[in-house]
């Protein structure tokens, strides 16, 4: 009976250990899972003390070599669980170090409010992406990049001009996020427009600082009808459908913080590109409703290290995730001629 007993009490030991070792375990990303590449959960702070988390992606066998790396955010309102995980697992399978993290106020990552956006903290957190890589064993200091996807393009092309030990920096699908704050899609917004929506956010903040809660915008519609503009079906594709949907993802739930445009409005995120002096690959689909911000912004770019890439047939969130338009092959050369 005792021994009996004792069995027991050790399978249910054992189920419950089982349990635990799962759910940590458990690949909990919106893409499959590459074998031969490893992936650990890692913690940093910015120079806010906002402490960033992230999944670092490493080739197997590293054997004590120190390889180039790549710190990898996006798209604008996404999570590390979503494209930019996708992009660092398939650069660790080419070679590289890869950090996917989460920015300040989303995702697993510390700060509050959650759900807010800043021109200046979002670009801290690629330098501070590369402060981390730059505290690792296996990885060489002098040869770190950074891809930035969507709204996070922007911020890596700022965050590029500010911090010189960007060494190569890819923008895929690119988004200004302060210009379009500011200006509203293909500038459709003047300056009274401007001053009608800085009146409405900040009437807003009132609201918020009396009710002792941030409201938030709300996110993509739960159904579509199909007379949504072709970009917002694209997005709703992504976002809310099993392709791309994840829990912690602001545009796959309740959609950012309505006063988050209020510092975009006002502090350009380009002012000083021209003066990046390490290469720069520019990536955009040729269907994209969003190909201007990157054309513009490569038409600021000076110097012959700098090159821009139109994928043919591409929406705007075909590079998110589709492995077939996604150039790999391309950046994997980029990263590889200039993290040297």
């Amino acid at each position: 009976m005792k021994k009996s007993i004792i069995f027991v009490l050790i399978l249910a030991v054992v189920i419950i250990a089982g349990i635990v070792i799962y759910k940590k375990c458990k690949w909990d990303k919106t893409f499959k899972k590459n074998d031969n590449v490893e992936v650990k959960k890692v913690h940093f702070k910015n120079r806010y003390g906002i402490e960033l988390v992230g999944d670092l992606y490493m080739p197997k066998n590293i054997n004590g070599k120190k390889l180039s790396a790549v710190a990898v955010s996006g798209p604008f309102g996404a999570v590390k669980e979503q494209s930019s995980g996708l992009y660092a697992q398939e650069l660790a399978s080419r070679g590289f170090i890869a950090l996917a993290f989460d920015p300040s106020f989303t995702g697993e990552s510390a700060g509050e409010p959650r759900h807010v956006a800043s021109p200046d903290i979002n670009t801290e957190d690629f330098s501070a992406a590369v402060d981390y890589l730059t505290t690792l064993d296996n990885v060489d200091a002098d040869k770190i990049g950074i891809v930035g996807i969507c709204g996070f393009g922007g911020m890596g092309l700022n965050a590029a001009a500010m911090d010189t030990r960007i060494k190569a920096t890819v923008t895929s699908t690119m988004y200004d996020m302060t210009r379009v704050n500011a200006k509203g899609y293909f500038d459709s917004m003047n300056e009274n427009d401007r001053y009608a929506l800085r009146q409405e956010l900040n009437k807003q903040r009132t609201e918020d600082a009396r009710s002792g809660k941030i409201a938030v915008a709300g996110g993509l519609p739960e159904k579509i009808n199909g007379d949504e503009p072709q970009f917002v079906k694209d997005y709703f594709d992504y976002y809310k459908t099993p392709r791309g949907y994840h829990k912690r993802a602001i545009n796959s739930n309740t959609g950012w913080n309505k006063t988050s445009s209020l510092s975009f409005m006002t502090m350009p995120i380009l002012q000083y590109s021209p003066e990046i002096r390490n290469a720069v690959l520019v990536i955009h689909g040729e269907k994209a409703h969003s190909r201007y911000f990157s054309e513009d912004a490569f038409k600021k770019l000076k110097g012959k290290n700098k090159e821009l890439l139109i994928i043919p047939d591409a929406n705007h969130v075909d590079l998110y995730d589709n492995m077939e338009k996604i150039p790999f092959d391309k950046i994997e050369d980029f990263f590889k001629k200039n993290l040297k």
